[in-house]
């Protein structure tokens, strides 16, 4: 029997690593699914949000969609029906609203003539037709009629929901309760947030019917079992008193924890399962912290730079005030998330034109905050706002542990406050 490879215990990998932990967050996940409701899974960038998802389901139970910034809910539908084995082909009929409608069907023959597929009955083949069907991909109900059509029994994963525009969300949250009463598909989105209820405070309708799951929670006790199957994979050893330090230092960020131990293994040549144990040298554990941090340096500074800018030159700059906020604010404080009345009464003392000012002009600066991001290529997002605990959360923790370690004053004159 091989070895076990580092690679494949610790370290961040496409696949579920070897010393995969289960947590509260598993334990709902399964049971949402038991009860059919939809599921939103929700945390911090690199988290385990897809890990929860791959660990607790086979492959062949569900299929993906991944949003960007440029779907709407019709492209959105399609890449559904796409995904889920349909072939499409814009139809020359129009909707209601002025769009294309789009023919559906198995194959590539969709001019007109029927598809076929051949049914196995005993020892003979039977033919069975198949028409195209022409639908509006924006009419959830044409949708769920296209899938119940091929009986699509899958789970629909929808990745990277974040990156989807504002009125996509709300649009696609009415859908979901559609998809809920009028068939038995179930949904599973992913989002980088920190809100639980994000999409019950889209569509107030989907209160009973949906369910999160927080993947963002990594506990002490998680994370020491974590190490501890890894170290138990690899038959080697790290001493206690460096996984609590890694803990607390990484702010209990799983990404950094795996990363680190990772780098730990290399740096003592540990590149695979020891024959004899070995204990592993911890005496750089501060320094390889802070080489895992600093690959994303550029990033993050990239991120004063571009939330400062906004999306264009205003004359209240609101989007540099707001970074001015979180470069004032203690780590601690950072962690728990900024309240707007906070930045709020920072804003009224400290900005120029605090007399010109009024609530709203802050609300809408920080709700763009995060497809600000996406539009200046900060992907995945750091900064987010929970509009329903009117709150700005910082989810990549990473970020909080390179701001720990910077000159705060110097990155304030960079963005020219």
């Amino acid at each position: 029997m091989d070895n076990f490879l580092t690679k494949d215990v610790f370290g961040i990998q496409r696949e579920v690593p070897l010393n995969y932990v289960q947590r509260e967050a598993d334990t709902v996940f399964t049971d949402s699914l038991n009860r059919g409701h939809h599921i939103v899974i929700f945390g911090s960038s690199k988290q385990g949000k897809t890990c929860l998802r791959k660990k607790n389901l086979e492959d062949n139970e569900y299929i993906t969609v991944h949003c960007d910034h440029r779907m709407d809910l019709y492209s959105l539908n399609v890449n559904i029906l796409k995904q889920a084995g349909f072939t499409v082909q814009v139809s020359e009929t129009k909707t209601i609203n002025g769009k294309a409608k789009v023919k559906v069907g198995f194959g590539w023959d969709l001019f007109g003539k029927a598809n076929f597929e051949t049914e196995a009955e005993g020892e003979k083949g039977n033919a069975k037709e198949y028409k195209p069907l022409e639908l509006d991909p924006e009419d959830v109900n044409d949708v769920i009629k296209a899938l119940k059509s091929m009986k699509f029994d899958k789970y629909i994963v929808i990745e990277d929901f974040h990156y989807l525009k504002d009125e996509t969300q709300v649009d696609f949250a009415i859908e979901l309760k559609a998809f809920h009463e009028n068939s038995d598909i179930t949904f599973i989105i992913v989002g980088v947030w920190l809100e639980e209820n994000r999409l019950i405070a889209l569509n107030g309708d989907l209160s009973g019917r949906i369910k999160s799951v927080n993947a963002d929670e990594w506990t002490d006790e998680n994370l020491m079992l974590l190490m501890q199957i890894g170290c138990d994979l690899l038959n080697i050893e790290i001493a206690e008193i460096y996984k609590k330090s890694l803990i607390e230092k990484s702010l209990n960020n799983v990404y950094i924890v795996q990363e680190v131990c990772y780098e730990l293994c290399i740096e003592n040549g540990v590149r695979e399962q020891c024959e004899e144990k070995i204990e592993i040298n911890c005496g750089n554990l501060d320094a390889i912290i802070s080489k895992v941090i600093s690959q994303h340096s550029g990033r993050y500074n990239n991120l004063i730079t571009n939330i400062s800018e906004g999306f264009q030159s205003t004359e209240l700059e609101m989007h540099k005030w707001i970074m001015y906020a979180i470069l004032k604010a203690d780590i601690d404080r950072l962690e728990k998330g900024l309240k707007r009345s906070e930045i709020n009464t920072l804003l009224q003392a400290e900005h120029p034109r605090k007399q010109d000012l009024n609530p709203g002009n802050l609300t809408q600066a920080l709700k763009s905050i995060a497809s600000l991001q996406v539009k200046k290529n900060t992907i995945p997002i750091i900064i987010d706002y929970d509009n329903s605990n009117l709150k700005l959360n910082i989810v990549d923790k990473g970020f909080l542990i390179w701001l720990s370690d910077q000159n705060i004053e110097e990155l304030r004159q960079e963005i020219g406050l």
